[in-house]
């Protein structure tokens, strides 16, 4: 039995809702044991298309850097594209990826989109989530929606890498559904050579979130993409 309905209900009941957001993506290539660790906080508002994010790269000594998504602009405060006490801006719908599973600008609802296509999916049983029970959900996504809105060079990558294999990466993505029917935790995993790993959980539903964009003044229009805590 193929539990895709289940899933897309879980995932459409929570993008009309606001939450808090909780994120780990886990990246190594596959020349390296470099295990390079994003943390992302925030709240997000995915009926309102508005959220705030606290973005870290773990164990860097990078400063981590704040994102504001106001409809279709995203600000980032602590970019190295900009001035230091300015606010980078971005196209939200532009902006693209270097890394695989990764979403562009660390935007929550690219990551609900890629799950929401999941195929051939099995109901794995009841798991706790955030001290709550939920039912995971494990299928697999195909080639386009695993590349979505990467750069030029990464697909390319990506497709030299599938043709090699004569098929499809075999990516996999997991989906914990509560006792509402709301998608509280997605995961996106491949592990072939290189490891990438990005896992979302979502929580305090229905939280305010305040998000508004900066003065004109302090804002400066960049591509987004050239900072590694952007994508």
């Amino acid at each position: 039995m193929d539990h895709g309905e289940t899933v897309r209900t879980a995932i459409e009941r929570t993008s009309a809702d606001s939450a808090r957001v909780d994120e780990r993506i886990e990246l190594q290539s596959a020349d390296s044991s470099t295990t390079y660790v994003f943390a992302i906080a925030g709240a997000f508002d995915m009926a309102g298309d508005k959220g705030r994010l606290t973005v870290e790269l773990e164990d860097s000594g990078m400063n981590p850097v704040e994102e504001v998504f106001v409809g279709g602009t995203v600000y980032v405060r602590g970019s190295r594209a900009v001035d230091e006490g300015k606010w980078a801006s971005a196209v939200r719908s532009e902006a693209l990826t270097r890394y695989f599973l990764r979403a562009p600008l660390n935007d929550p609802e690219h990551l609900l989109r890629q799950v929401k296509a999941m195929r051939q999916v099995s109901n794995e049983g009841e798991e706790q989530v955030d001290d709550a029970p939920a039912v995971r959900y494990r299928g697999t996504i195909d080639h386009a929606t695993a590349t979505l809105r990467m750069t030029t060079e990464t697909k390319r990558g990506l497709d030299d890498l599938r043709e090699k294999l004569g098929d499809d990466m075999p990516v996999y993505a997991d989906v914990w559904v509560d006792g509402k029917g709301r998608a509280v935790q997605a995961r996106l995993s491949y592990f072939g050579g290189m490891k990438a790993m990005t896992t979302m959980s979502l929580s305090d539903f229905g939280t305010k979130v305040k998000a508004e964009a900066p003065s004109a003044g302090e804002v400066v229009p960049v591509t987004a993409g050239e900072d590694i805590l952007l994508a």
